[in-house]
């Protein structure tokens, strides 16, 4: 089940519990008499001494992102515990939805952040004997930043690949022998496209795990497929957000594989996360009526954290729309991973669901459906209002110029006619960060998504 090897094997639901709430105690026994922000939020009727269940919690107001970026101030984020010299690493949100989000850590918190990694890291068997190169740019943005460090804490090599362009990327793969590629599912995509042109053959390179995050891709059964393909690799998806956290860990499937990979053996065949309990505490809001979530039904993901006590979140709302589904203590005690299963990973998020025509329609949808045709390189979605009636335009770059079957299984999938037209391959963006293929042009333009 790829829980470190530290942590006490729970025997069931209640045990997790337990150990969710001993933490949440001891983070609130920290920060309530320092950090103001919350001490505010909270108020004075919030109590360590009265906390005495998970479900107490119930009755504190959420968190969410314009919180935090109302309290911030000058760079400096509004939910810090300590005076500013305490802390060691800065980072920002991308700003994708909305204005750019300073997070503070202290060096405690940075620790806590590796070992959150480690339980990705362990799901796909990284460790001494990797050489594990982190696709990005760096910058300011965390997710790659913590990769790299918990490679290294984790043993194996780390390659670092700023500042080079996709094709010197490719050449550090082959020198370095690099085994895992962490990137986006975009940019990992775009990579292998890239080795296409050059001739170069991704699956007889070392690699043998990709990890992806950012994206919904890693949890979407074509995607899977499509990057399972290009580098004859596992793939392994994660999740995490610069305010809260590297919280979510995805399954290795048996059928990503190649051959005598150490994929996880155990590996279920359906995409999905699991959320990394030992260190966040989940809660689930149905989408319809904002109640708790039934098992399976489409919900926003509410997340508290247990450790990082510098900058907690407590209550966050995400804005990721998830579907839970939780272990029974039979399958606990079988072996199953004791921590919630979010079937398709992150679905979308609440705020990037498109309804069109009266159809719910979330990109990770669309993503199924283009990378489910293995000659369609690139594509752009763009949602536009012509005479009352919402439609989509979906341009697409494939190497059969053919656009038919392409809208005839959006029909088939989404019940919706959908425009679907060939443009030069080439012309599309790429992205070596988050995609942005959406472009809502409803009600006026808002640009990509």
């Amino acid at each position: 089940m790829d829980l470190p090897t530290t942590v006490p094997r729970p025997r069931s639901r209640a045990d997790i519990d337990a150990r969710k709430l001993a933490r949440l105690r001891r983070v609130l026994r920290v920060i309530l008499p320092t950090n103001r922000f919350y001490a505010a939020k909270l108020g004075r009727g919030v109590t360590v001494e009265r906390l005495g269940a998970l479900a107490d919690i119930a009755s504190w107001p959420f968190t969410t992102k314009e919180d935090l970026v109302a309290a911030a101030v000058d760079g400096r984020p509004g939910n810090l515990t300590w005076s500013d010299d305490r802390y060691v690493r800065f980072h920002q949100t991308s700003g994708t939805h909305g204005r750019p989000l300073p997070a503070w850590d202290t060096a405690a918190d940075w620790r806590w952040w590796m070992e959150c990694w480690k339980c990705v890291l362990g799901r796909g068997h990284v460790g001494r004997g990797d050489r594990v190169l982190v696709a990005s740019s760096f910058g300011p943005y965390v997710g790659f930043w913590s990769a790299f460090d918990a490679a290294a804490s984790g043993g194996a090599l780390a390659i670092p690949a700023g500042g080079l362009s996709s094709l010197a990327r490719l050449e550090l793969l082959r020198r370095a022998r690099a085994t895992v590629l962490v990137a986006t599912p975009s940019y990992a995509l775009h990579l292998a496209e890239v080795a296409v042109d050059a001739a170069v053959d991704t699956a007889a390179l070392p690699i043998r795990l990709v990890i992806v995050a950012g994206e919904p891709g890693g949890s979407v059964p074509a995607v899977r497929r499509r990057l399972a393909e290009a580098w004859g690799a596992a793939v392994l998806d994660h999740a995490g957000a610069t305010e809260v956290g590297p919280w979510g860990v995805g399954e290795i499937d048996r059928s990503d594989a190649r051959p005598g990979s150490s994929a996880d053996p155990e590996g279920m065949p359906r995409p999905a996360l699991h959320v990394i309990e030992d260190h966040f505490h989940p809660e689930f809001f149905a989408l319809g009526t904002g109640g708790p979530a039934a098992p399976g039904e489409a919900a926003e993901l509410v997340l508290t954290t247990l450790g990082r006590t510098g900058a907690p979140v407590i209550r966050y709302r995400t804005g990721d729309v998830v579907r839970p589904v939780w272990p029974s203590d039979e399958a606990i005690a079988a072996g199953a991973c004791p921590w919630v299963r979010l079937e398709g990973g992150v679905l979308g998020r609440a705020d990037d669901m498109l309804v069109v025509r009266g159809v719910n329609i979330f990109p990770g949808a669309v993503d199924d459906i283009v990378r489910g045709f293995p000659e369609v390189i690139e594509y752009r979605l763009t949602v536009a209002t012509r005479e009352s009636l919402d439609t989509l335009t979906i341009e697409i770059e494939d190497r059969l110029g053919d656009a038919t079957r392409v809208a005839r299984e959006f029909h088939v999938r989404l019940g919706l006619k959908v425009e679907v037209r060939v443009v030069p391959i080439g012309s599309l963006p790429r992205f070596e960060g988050k995609g942005k293929r959406v472009v809502d042009r409803r009600d006026g333009s808002r640009g990509p998504t």
